[in-house]
């Protein structure tokens, strides 16, 4: 990575999925945990920038994140991961880390949708629409009444798209 790109996390976000999609695409397609749990990691500071709305998110995908790093101390890659939850019978339960995993997913899809979003209203300084788009896709089904009304309250709080980059220390050539 190079220097230009410290205190710059899109940067390293990307740099990191690259390598993971380099990973995924070579002829042993096996995702270590490790790799896999830190590109993710890199992800967090995002859910923090978006505030009150996406602070229940932030705090849910940061303990999932740790739970997939931790178990990449005894587990090589994900797919052996998922393998001895489903010989353990316990893919479903609360706390295995394939579920971990499917929630982690989830948050990635999140940002992704989100970041599409913001590309698609160029020229709109507001976040709302594309944070709103992004969590009705991507959270909402899974989500009761309450938590979905309490989220679009939150929406009103989300800073602008300007505010946003320079919370990342980015111009906006990174979104193009």
């Amino acid at each position: 990575m190079a220097d230009s790109d410290a205190g710059r996390p899109l940067r390293k976000i990307s740099t990191a999925f690259k390598e993971l999609a380099a990973t995924v695409n070579s002829p042993s397609p096996e995702v270590p945990v490790a790799q896999f749990s830190h590109a993710c990691s890199l992800v967090s500071p995002l859910f923090g920038c978006l505030g009150i709305a996406f602070k229940f998110a932030e705090m849910d995908y940061v303990a999932k994140v740790d739970d997939l790093a931790r178990a990449s101390s005894s587990i090589s890659t994900l797919l052996v991961m998922v393998d001895k939850d489903i010989e353990a019978n316990c893919v479903r339960k609360a706390g295995s880390h394939t579920r971990n995993l499917l929630r982690v997913k989830r948050g990635l899809d999140m940002v992704r949708v989100l970041f599409e979003q913001i590309i698609a209203s160029e020229g709109d300084n507001s976040l709302k629409d594309p944070a709103s788009k992004s969590y009705d896709q991507v959270f909402a089904p899974h989500h009761g009444w309450a938590i979905r009304k309490a989220v679009s309250l939150g929406m009103y709080a989300l800073p602008t798209r300007a505010h946003l980059l320079k919370m990342l220390n980015e111009d906006g050539e990174c979104m193009n």
